[in-house]
């Protein structure tokens, strides 16, 4: 063996092993988007949900238990979003897994009051939870995913919380643009398929005067269909708003009858072109609201 190819023996010998990357399993676009623009090339994310899905409604598959068992960390919409995350948890059997509940430091909005019961609808007794669509919610979500990231890798803890300081400086940038383009948006009412848009509207000054849905999750009646047309033509109302998931059956019907333009608004993350990261996605909204508005 010649001293060449002994020293390189030995260098690589004593070289300091190469970390794995930390694996995150969220379950939808939107957070494993915050994830990674927080983590960078420290993190491998996968999410449960693609962004063009209802996230209300995913399938228990043993796949997923797969990904989850072979992840540090699980992170949750929570507010029972995702209760189909529960049992993929469960399953995976996986006792070093951290979860984490990204709603725990967000207020939430509509939380309903009384007694709650199937009539209702599909609601959700502890509020509202797309709280996501408000950037200043994206900050409190970001912050609670830095945390968790250093205590699954406490070695590179400076980096996370390098990363948590450039979210929250890049928020805080792109919402003096967000809220030019919203600017031309203020008041505006709309009507939206789901009960999706409370956080986004409270962000950016718009209102939601109905939905098409009679109650969160059922679908349409002939008699609401009705009502919310005559709503539509005695406000004057342009726009309504379609999740890239829903049927578009209706809003069609009651377009033709009011008037009023369809537009598709993706909730999360990958649900339209262009819109590839958290910051992007509210790009995408602000620009469809407005180019349908005109």
């Amino acid at each position: 063996m010649n001293k060449l190819l002994a020293a390189m023996i030995v260098l690589a010998a004593t070289a300091a092993p190469v970390s794995a990357k930390v694996n995150v399993v969220t379950s939808t676009s939107d957070l494993a988007s915050i994830t990674a623009l927080i983590g960078g090339d420290l993190v491998e994310v996968t999410s449960l949900a693609a962004g063009n899905v209802d996230p209300h409604f995913v399938e228990v598959l043993p796949s997923y238990m797969i990904k989850v068992k072979k992840a540090k960390l699980y992170l949750r919409v929570g507010l029972d979003l995702d209760r189909w995350s529960l049992p993929i948890i469960d399953g995976s059997r996986n006792n070093s897994l951290l979860v984490v509940d990204c709603s725990r430091h967000i207020a939430p909005l509509n939380a309903p009051t009384g007694k709650v019961d199937a009539s209702m609808g599909d609601i959700h007794p502890q509020g509202n939870p797309h709280y996501w669509l408000d950037p200043d919610n994206g900050v409190v979500v970001a912050a609670d995913i830095a945390e968790a990231l250093e205590r699954v890798d406490p070695g590179n803890a400076a980096d996370y919380r390098a990363g948590l300081d450039r979210f929250k400086s890049e928020t805080e940038k792109r919402k003096i643009a967000w809220r030019e383009k919203a600017s031309s948006l203020s008041h505006m009412q709309i009507v939206t398929f789901h009960d999706t848009w409370p956080y986004f509207c409270r962000a950016f000054g718009l209102d939601v005067a109905g939905f098409v849905e009679p109650l969160p999750g059922i679908e349409p009646t002939p008699s609401h269909t009705a009502g919310l047309i005559e709503l539509i033509k005695a406000k004057d109302i342009r726009l309504i708003g379609v999740e890239p998931y829903k049927s578009i059956r209706t809003p069609e019907a009651i377009a033709r009858a009011t008037g009023a333009k369809i537009i598709v608004l993706p909730p999360s993350v990958g649900g339209a072109p262009g819109a590839d990261d958290y910051f992007a996605l509210f790009d995408v909204l602000l620009d469809t609201l407005r180019e349908g508005a005109r």
